[in-house]
């Protein structure tokens, strides 16, 4: 069958952290930075994140394709954003003389781009997605499988909203999407502690769909991929049409991700509080990220 949108035949970028590939009715979405632990970047830089963007594109305008199924290269799925890079996206915490503070317009717009409307895209896509976990899931590797119809994970993954303890303290992420798959209590322990959850523990909480032993992992997603292509199209898009009238009645399309994020940007920080930028900046992002998560040993299990 042809393109929907003929004029996506070229994508924008190159694809070299993403690879794309068709299989039957399926596609395959691999983030391809496993030196990176397959780290995002922002919108606009060309990188793992716009690659992602213009794959999903490719298989949602692609009427042959039924199934997208989204994995990492390498040790770990995904593991968040590269720490090294957050905050340069709106100006902020450069370091440098008469930095100019990053305005509310900037923030949100990068915001709006890259946390609302990317989860959206995934969100809301009018095909089946099955997202493949292993190894580390960290922020992103927790939002990605969230948003999509179904996940799979190797029992012995680690899921974590880690980011978390930069002190957003349970904001700045989907939250809502998040209490309403796994129950309030449980997401608020993972969003206020940022602690590792372990593939079959996520299977348990219904964080994913199903955990199987690793090696067992590729043949389960195989089978879950092939099973709902027996599914006829038509009958997919009314399907998830159907859960997207569900999902805004329950108000989980909305920005509070995104809204609630760039307020986070915006904090003040206090004498006695952690502060990851000012620690970045000064002792440089390994000493920044590791202080970030030395303060949780021995409290959170």
């Amino acid at each position: 069958m042809a393109r929907l949108h003929p004029h996506l035949e070229l994508a924008p970028v190159e694809f070299t952290k993403v690879i794309y590939e068709k299989k039957g009715n399926v596609a395959y979405i691999t983030f391809n930075d496993p030196d990176n632990r397959n780290a995002t970047d922002w919108p606009g830089q060309k990188g793992l994140t716009d690659q992602y963007w213009y794959a999903l594109d490719d298989a949602e305008f692609d009427d042959d394709i039924k199934v997208i199924v989204i994995q990492g290269n390498g040790k770990d799925f995904h593991s968040g954003h590269d720490l090294g890079g957050v905050g340069f996206i709106y100006g902020m915490g450069t370091g440098e003389k008469d930095e100019r503070r990053a305005s509310q317009r900037i923030r949100y717009s990068v915001d709006k781009g890259f946390f609302h409307d990317l989860a959206m895209k995934l969100f809301l896509i009018p095909k089946i997605t099955i997202v493949r976990c292993h190894g580390n899931c960290l922020g992103g590797g927790v939002y990605i499988p969230l948003h999509a119809d179904l996940a799979i994970a190797a029992d012995n993954a680690k899921f974590g909203c880690v980011e978390q303890r930069l002190g957003f303290a349970g904001s700045g992420a989907p939250v809502n999407l998040l209490m309403m798959t796994i129950g309030i209590k449980r997401a608020t322990d993972m969003l206020l502690t940022g602690r590792i959850v372990k593939g079959d523990e996520a299977a348990q909480i219904g964080l994913v769909t199903k955990s199987v032993p690793e090696d067992q992992l590729d043949a389960e997603v195989e089978k879950m991929a092939e099973s709902m292509c027996l599914l006829p199209r038509d009958g997919i898009a009314i399907g998830k049409a159907t859960r997207r009238l569900i999902f805004e009645g329950w108000g989980l399309t909305n920005s509070l991700q995104d809204i609630t994020h760039t307020m986070f940007t915006n904090l003040r920080w206090e004498a006695d509080e952690y502060n990851f930028f000012k620690e970045r900046r000064d002792k440089g992002t390994k000493a920044g990220f590791k202080g970030r998560d030395d303060r949780f040993k021995g409290k959170v299990d």
